[in-house]
C-alpha cells in the first residue's frame, strides 16, 4: 500500500539518493566489456555508459597509450593523462596490447571469446583485414554483441570514399548538420564576420554517438538474452547527432525552407531566448499570446504586447531582432538573480494570467556553488591513488531506486592492469607478461 501521509520529495529522496548507492547491485555485474576504441570519445563515452552500471570494462591501449590520453586544453596533463581521458577513463581496467603484432591479435581474439561485448573505432573494414573483425570474433563467441564506432558507418558510398580516414568529432558534427543551425543568424546588428556555422564547444558528435551506441548495445544484449545471438551493430555518430535535429529536416521537407542559423532567435516559438543581464545572461521565455501579454505587463511595457500581438508576429524574422532588443533594454538594467526574482514575484500572484520561465546561463563556476547539484550528487570529489585530488561528474542517471550506476575510481595509468586482467582471463604469470613485454606485444 503507498504511503501518502509522507512528502514526495522525503520519500523519493530516502529511495533515490546517490548517498545509498553503494548499497545497491549493478545491473550488469555479470558482463564482460572489450573497449578497443583509439583516439575517440565517442568509444570511450560508449563503454564508460557500461562500466557505470557494473559492467567489468578492459580498455586495451597499445603499449604506449590511447591518443586520447593527449587530448586536453593546452597540453595539460595530470600525470601521464589529459583530462578529457580522465573524464573517460572511469571504472575500466587498463591493459596493454599490440595489435599490430600477430602474438597481439591472438591474445586479443582469445580475450575476445570471453567478452560479451567489443567496442572499436577502427576505419570501416580494418579489423576485418587485421583477421579481428565481426566476422572472425563471432565464430569464436557466437553470442558477441560488435559495436563498430566510423564517421561514415562501415557501407554506402562515402565510407568506401573515406575509409581510410579516421573517426573526428569536428567532421561528425558538421556532417549532422546542427552546425548549420548553430551561431549567430543573419542580423545587420552582428558584425558579418561571425555570421558563420558554429562547432558546438564539446566533443558532442562523439557524445551522441557513444550515447546511441552504448543504446545499442544494451539493446542488443536483450535480444541475445531472449534469442541466445550475437550482432553487429554500426553506428555512425553523424546519425546518431541527426536524431537532435528536432523539426528542421521535416520542415525542409513540408515547406522546402531551410531553418538556418537562428543564434537567439527560434522559428517555432518567440521570445524564446537568451537576454543579457547587468551581470550574466538569463533565458527567457513568453511565447505564447497569454505569456506574452504577461511578460510585457513584468516589464512594465504593456504597450509592446500590441506591436507584436499574435505568434506569427512574433515568429517574423523580421520582427524577432526588434522584440529580442526591446526585452534586452529591460534585462540589462537587472542582475540575473533581480530578473528571476520579479519574473517568479509576477507569476505568483493571484491575479496573473500566463508564466514566464526564465533561469539563470551557469558558468561552470556557478553550478559548483549551487547546494543543489551537490545534494543531488551530480559533482564529486575524489582522492585517487594515481591522480589524486579529482572534481568529476557523477554518473547522469544516478538516482535509481534499484540499480543504479556509480563512479568506483577516476582512472588507471596506462597497461596498470595487466597482471590482473592477463591472469584472471588468460591465466598469464609475471613470468608470461615479461616475455609479451620483451618482444613488444604488451
Amino acid at each position: 500500500m503507498v504511503d501518502k501521509t509522507r512528502p514526495w520529495e522525503e520519500w523519493i529522496r530516502e529511495h533515490d539518493d546517490p548517498e545509498h548507492t553503494l548499497e545497491k547491485p549493478e545491473a550488469m555485474d555479470d558482463l564482460v566489456v572489450l573497449d578497443v576504441s583509439y583516439g575517440n570519445m565517442a568509444g570511450l563515452f560508449t563503454s564508460s555508459i557500461l562500466s557505470e552500471f557494473g559492467a567489468f570494462v578492459i580498455k586495451v591501449e597499445p603499449p604506449q597509450g590511447d591518443l586520447a590520453r593527449k587530448f586536453t586544453p593546452y597540453g595539460l596533463l595530470c600525470k601521464d593523462t589529459g583530462l578529457g581521458y580522465l573524464n573517460e577513463g572511469r571504472n575500466k581496467y587498463h591493459v596493454t596490447l599490440n595489435l599490430k603484432t600477430e602474438e597481439g591479435r591472438e591474445i586479443y581474439k582469445e580475450l575476445a571469446a570471453k567478452a560479451d561485448v567489443v567496442i572499436e573505432t577502427f576505419k570501416p573494414g580494418e579489423a576485418d583485414e587485421m583477421g579481428i573483425g565481426f566476422r572472425q570474433l563471432k565464430d569464436l563467441n557466437p553470442g558477441l554483441v560488435y559495436c563498430a564506432i566510423h564517421t561514415y558507418g562501415q557501407f554506402g558510398p562515402e565510407a568506401e570514399k573515406n575509409r581510410k580516414k579516421p573517426d573526428y568529432d569536428v567532421v561528425d558534427q558538421a556532417r549532422c548538420g546542427i552546425p548549420a543551425v548553430t551561431g549567430e543568424p543573419d542580423d545587420p546588428d552582428i558584425p558579418e564576420e561571425v555570421r558563420a556555422p558554429t562547432k558546438q564547444g564539446n566533443w558532442m558528435g562523439w557524445y551522441a554517438g557513444g550515447c546511441w551506441a552504448a543504446f545499442g548495445i544494451i539493446t542488443a544484449l536483450l535480444w541475445r538474452f531472449k534469442s541466445g545471438k550475437g550482432q553487429f551493430i554500426d553506428m555512425a555518430p553523424p546519425e546518431g547527432e541527426a536524431k537532435f535535429c528536432d523539426y528542421h529536416i521535416q520542415w525542409y521537407h513540408q515547406a522546402k525552407r531551410l531553418r538556418g542559423r537562428v543564434g537567439p532567435y527560434d522559428s517555432a516559438v518567440f521570445p524564446y531566448t537568451f537576454v543579457k543581464t547587468s551581470d550574466g545572461v538569463c533565458f527567457i521565455s513568453g511565447f505564447s499570446d497569454v505569456n506574452w501579454a504577461h511578460l510585457c505587463n513584468i516589464m512594465n511595457k504593456p504597450e509592446v504586447k500590441d506591436m507584436f500581438p499574435t505568434i506569427f508576429d512574433r515568429l517574423n524574422p523580421e520582427n524577432q531582432p526588434k522584440i529580442h532588443h526591446i526585452i534586452e533594454e529591460w534585462s540589462a538594467r537587472l542582475t540575473s538573480k533581480e530578473l528571476e526574482e520579479v519574473v517568479m514575484k509576477h507569476n505568483l500572484e493571484p491575479d496573473a494570467v500566463g508564466v514566464v520561465a526564465t533561469a539563470k546561463v551557469n558558468w561552470p563556476l556557478d553550478a559548483l556553488g549551487e547546494d543543489h547539484w551537490w545534494i543531488r550528487k551530480t559533482f564529486t570529489r575524489i582522492e585517487d591513488p594515481n591522480y589524486g585530488e579529482l572534481l568529476l561528474v557523477n554518473p547522469a542517471a544516478n538516482k535509481m531506486t534499484e540499480t543504479p550506476p556509480r563512479l568506483k575510481w577516476a582512472c588507471r595509468p596506462v597497461g596498470a592492469d595487466n597482471l590482473f586482467v592477463y591472469k584472471k582471463f588468460l591465466g598469464y604469470g609475471p613470468a608470461r607478461l615479461e616475455e609479451l613485454k620483451s618482444k613488444g606485444v604488451i
